[in-house]
C-alpha cells in the first residue's frame, strides 16, 4: 500500500488542516464538549469535505477511499481533537454496514450517511463487559410483526447524537445486528460527557419492536461485520491519537520557545530538548503504527491481521501515554490546571488506552496468536 499523498489526499488534508485550525480552537470545543446534542454546522462543515462519506463507495454517493486516505484525515482531525462522530458513525458504522452487504439496509442508510443527514452508532458493549464484543444479555424474538429486543448497552460512542442505532443482540443463540430508529418507542438513551472530550450513552432497549428487515446480519456475517466496525475504529483512533500527539509536540516546543527561567529559554536547557526529541520519536513512531493498522485492514489473513492492529494498538497506546505525560510535566504546574489545552491533550491521549479494547487485552490477543 503507498502511502504516500496523492494529489487529491494532499488537497484533502489542506481543505481539512485550515477547517480544523479556524472551527476548532480551545474555546470552541470546549464549548461543543459542553451540549449534549450534536452541533450540526460543525458536522456540515466537516460532511462538505467529504469526511462522513469518505469509506463510503460512490454507488451509495460516497467516495470511496482507501484507508491510506482515513488515516491522512484522521491525523488531520486528531491535531484538532475533532470530537464529532467521525470515528462512531463515519468509520465504525460505516465498515460494519459495508461488511455485512445488506443492500436494502446500505441503500437506505449509507447515502443518508455520507450527506451527513444521518448519523449512526454501533451499540455492542453491555453491563459487565469491558472488552468482549459479542452480545450476553440483550436479546432478540422473533415476532409476528418482525423482532423484539430487550437489554442494555452502556458507554455507545456518540449514541446521543445518532438517528439510527445498530444493536448486537442474541437471536436463537447467535449474534445478530438491527438497525433501530433512536426514537423508536422503548429506546431510552442516557447521554453524558467522557473525560477526553467525547460523548456516549447509556441506552436502554424495554421491548423495542423492529420490522423484519431490521435485520442487518446475523450469525457469522453478523461477527464478521462487528469485527470489522472494531478494526475500522482501531485504525481511525491511532491516526487520530497520532495527529493528536503531534500538535501537542507542536505546543509544548512553543512553549519552551517562549518561557524564560534564569534569564533564558526553557529551550536553552538541553535536558528539555532531549525529553522533547523523545516525545518527537514517540510521535513519530505512533504514526508509523497508525500506518501498520491501515495496511492490517487489507490483510486477507485474519490472524495476522489482528496481530497487526492489535501491534498497533499498544504501541499507539504507550505512546500517547508517553507524550502527553511529557507534556504536562514540561509544561510545570500550569500544565495541570483546565485552563490550558494541554489537558484537552493528556486526557485524550490517554483514554485512547482504554477505547475499542485496552492495552492487556490487545497484549492478551497477540500472545494468543503467538502461541497458536
Amino acid at each position: 500500500m503507498d502511502f504516500t499523498y496523492n494529489e487529491e489526499q494532499r488537497m484533502l488534508t489542506d481543505s481539512l488542516r485550515r477547517l480544523v485550525s479556524d472551527g476548532w480552537s480551545f474555546e470552541q470545543r470546549r464549548k461543543r464538549a459542553a451540549k449534549s446534542e450534536l452541533d450540526q454546522q460543525a458536522w456540515q462543515s466537516l460532511t462538505e469535505l467529504g469526511v462522513a462519506g469518505l469509506l463510503i463507495p460512490e454507488q451509495y454517493e460516497g467516495f470511496g477511499e482507501s484507508p491510506a486516505t482515513l488515516v491522512a484525515i484522521q491525523l488531520e482531525l486528531g491535531k484538532g481533537l475533532v470530537s464529532e462522530p467521525v470515528i462512531p458513525s463515519a468509520v465504525m458504522a460505516t465498515a460494519l454496514l459495508l461488511n455485512a452487504a445488506n443492500e436494502q439496509v446500505n441503500a437506505e442508510c449509507l447515502p443518508l450517511m455520507a450527506s451527513g443527514s444521518l448519523v449512526c452508532a454501533v451499540a455492542y458493549l453491555e453491563p459487565g463487559q469491558r472488552n468482549a464484543w459479542r452480545p450476553a444479555a440483550t436479546q432478540a424474538v422473533q415476532v409476528a410483526e418482525g423482532y423484539t429486543l430487550n437489554g442494555k448497552k452502556k458507554l455507545v460512542w456518540q449514541g446521543a447524537s445518532a438517528g439510527r442505532l445498530i444493536v448486537s443482540a442474541v437471536l436463537n443463540g447467535e449474534t445478530a445486528l438491527f438497525l433501530v430508529p433512536a426514537d423508536e418507542q422503548g429506546v431510552s438513551v442516557q447521554d453524558f460527557p467522557t473525560m477526553d472530550g467525547y460523548r456516549c450513552a447509556d441506552i436502554e432497549l424495554a421491548g423495542v419492536t423492529v420490522a423484519a428487515d431490521a435485520l442487518i446480519a446475523k450469525g457469522r456475517a453478523a461477527d464478521d461485520a462487528l469485527a470489522s466496525a472494531m478494526d475500522f475504529g482501531i485504525t481511525a483512533m491511532c491516526a487520530h491519537a497520532a495527529g493528536a500527539m503531534d500538535r501537542l509536540v507542536e505546543i509544548t516546543a512553543e512553549y519552551l520557545k517562549t518561557r524564560r527561567q534564569f534569564g533564558r529559554p526553557l529551550a536553552d536547557f538541553q535536558v528539555l530538548q532531549h525529553r522533547l526529541a523523545d516525545m518527537l520519536l514517540h510521535k513519530e513512531l505512533a504514526t508509523s503504527m497508525a500506518y501498520v493498522a491501515a495496511t492490517a485492514l487489507g490483510e486477507t489473513d485474519a490472524a495476522e491481521r489482528r496481530r497487526l492492529l492489535s501491534s498497533a494498538k499498544v504501541s499507539v497506546a504507550q505512546a500517547g501515554r508517553s507524550v502527553g505525560q511529557s507534556a504536562v510535566q514540561m509544561h510545570g504546574g500550569i500544565g495541570m490546571t483546565d485552563e490550558l489545552e494541554v489537558g484537552d491533550y493528556f486526557k485524550r491521549l490517554t483514554h485512547t488506552d482504554f477505547l475499542l479494547g485496552d492495552t492487556d487485552f490487545h497484549l492478551t490477543r497477540l500472545e494468543e496468536l503467538s502461541a497458536a
